[in-house]
């Protein structure tokens, strides 16, 4: 397995050197998203942890009104794609496309540039404005309200004034608008979910997305995860096909759990799927620069797996699936490069960041059924905290006295990754369901661990990549929760030879793009090599 990782190592930093090559051809420079280097914009992406944040506060208030709010924010956002509605004095003179540039003031005077969030036709009055994003993720955007306002945390700095002229194609039209009631977003959590249908299922190229309809045909609901965190929300029970839950039986403490969770792991786990599935439709094969769009939408998904809370180097405290794969990893020993640690960052990330960068240079040369399979051993990883978390709330309300906090953690982790379960081995999803849904009799922990363990091979995970429930007291694993292991096998010949091959196959697809590249470079009158001039003074 050492001349396997050595190989493959080896493959990424070619990968790297040629990715690098063709970012410095397009110019473009972007902040880093926790190590992954983006090929786009994306920090009004990035902020959607922003609105987890929001949400999360709300919900730790743990009142009637608190939970309220928390759902306003969670239907409505404040972070991302944020645009104001604007009411113009007078009608447009002429029609506008969507994308046109729009410039106003804010209350100070400061000049704010946005542009047309839709197609509009000569005569209308009422129009959506999305502000203009910068790759400085600290000042991307500086209008921030949506449902922020109810808990005033908006910030109004860099929205248009409440009253004031519009400049739309060299023409000014007088307007006005509420900054604090009509500066909405186009991006919300709950929109992950309830745009899933068209998005995943029947609209996109590749529809039926493999794993969304996994969820589906578990669920029997197209927007399942807005159902869930609004059943926890309210306090109410879910009405699927399978894995329902009457939160009627938590308490504030135990909905707070199953909303705050199921936003980050339901509704932006499926969706940051949904961007890697969207860059490969959109992938055309064998072009290096026809795939600037997919690579944007593989960026997106980067950015929706980490969030701005992580930093460029990956070293927050953020609230998506990147922080929860460095606390799972902690609680597992599965944290380093060996998945052999309980401190830094987990192997899970150093592996997808690993993937992420391999994913996007394939996609720059245009390498689509690389990218696919690249895509396929994204999505296996991404289950493992999944599964790590059931595990560990499974034991802690079986073996160490969990409560209802405990009991609601439980029970949607298993939400989260029980559609995968059911594809693998329905009677394993059934077993681990029993023990860890809502208001379940018992919880058998051996029992949840062996029935996601018999599933591993068909997820394509292995037990190391899971590890065992590991008890900081005693420097050991708890009794009953040490990893499974792994079937080992005769020879390793057969995946040393599809790597190699892999290999050498991916170093000829650059050799012939570098070519190409340099070819368009020499016919631009632009020479990748040129004769270097010394001074010899």
């Amino acid at each position: 397995m050492a001349i396997i990782k050595s190989i493959a190592v080896a493959f990424l930093a070619a990968q790297a050197a040629s990715a690098a090559t063709l970012r410095a051809h397009r110019q473009l420079s972007f902040a880093k998203i926790g190590g992954y280097e983006p090929n786009s914009q994306v920090t009004d992406h990035n902020a959607i942890d922003g609105d987890q944040a929001a949400f999360e506060s709300q919900l730790a208030k743990r009142t009637e009104d608190s939970f309220d709010i928390a759902k306003q924010i969670y239907l409505e956002g404040g972070n991302s794609k944020s645009y104001a509605k604007i009411v113009l004095q007078t009608p447009l003179t002429g029609s506008i496309g969507k994308g046109a540039k729009i410039h106003g003031k804010s209350d100070n005077g400061t000049t704010i540039t946005g542009k047309a969030l839709d197609d509009y036709s000569s005569g209308a009055t009422e129009i959506r404005v999305q502000y203009d994003t910068t790759d400085d993720q600290d000042t991307y955007v500086q209008c921030q309200v949506g449902a922020l306002s109810e808990a005033s945390l908006e910030n109004t700095v860099g929205c248009f004034a409440a009253n004031g002229n519009l400049k739309i194609d060299g023409t000014e039209y007088s307007y006005s608008y509420n900054p604090l009631v009509d500066n909405d977003n186009a991006r919300t959590i709950s929109g992950f979910s309830t745009g899933a249908m068209k998005k995943m299922y029947t609209d996109c190229p590749g529809c039926p997305y493999v794993d969304y309809e996994y969820y589906y045909n578990y669920y029997g609901a197209f927007d399942y995860a807005n159902q869930w965190v609004l059943s926890a929300l309210d306090g109410s029970s879910t009405n699927f096909d399978n894995g329902n839950a009457d939160f009627s039986k938590f308490s504030l403490v135990g909905r707070e759990e199953a909303a705050k969770k199921g936003t980050a792991y339901m509704n932006i786990f499926m969706y940051v799927i949904r961007e890697f599935e969207d860059a490969l439709d959109d992938c055309k094969e064998n072009c290096i620069e026809c795939n600037d769009d997919p690579v944007h939408a593989w960026d997106e998904g980067v950015a929706f797996y980490t969030g701005a809370m992580e930093g460029t180097d990956g070293y927050g405290d953020g609230k998506l699936l990147y922080g929860l794969a460095d606390k799972r990893c902690v609680n597992f020993k599965t944290c380093g490069t060996r998945s052999d640690s309980v401190t830094g960052t987990s192997n899970a990330n150093y592996d997808l960041f690993d993937w992420f960068a391999l994913g996007q240079h394939q996609l720059l040369v245009g390498n689509c059924p690389a990218a696919r399979i690249t895509k396929e051993k994204i999505v296996d990883i991404m289950y493992v905290p999944l599964i790590q978390g059931t595990i560990r709330y499974a034991y802690k309300v079986d073996k160490l006295q969990g409560a209802e906090k405990e009991k609601a953690e439980g029970a949607v982790f298993a939400a989260a990754v029980l559609p995968r379960i059911h594809a693998a081995n329905p009677d394993a999803a059934a077993k681990i369901y029993n023990s860890m849904k809502v208001g379940a009799s018992s919880t058998d922990s051996r029992a949840v661990k062996s029935a996601f363990e018999s599933t591993y091979r068909n997820l394509g995970i292995t037990c190391k990549q899971v590890g065992g429930l590991w008890n900081d007291a005693t420097d050991s694993y708890y009794q009953g929760a040490s990893p499974c292991a792994d079937a080992s096998t005769k020879s390793n010949k057969g995946t040393v030879g599809i790597i190699v091959g892999s290999v050498f196959a991916g170093i000829a697809a650059i050799a012939v793009g570098g070519v190409l590249f340099m070819r368009r470079r020499e016919i631009q009158g632009e020479p990748v090599f040129q004769t270097k001039q010394v001074d010899m003074s």
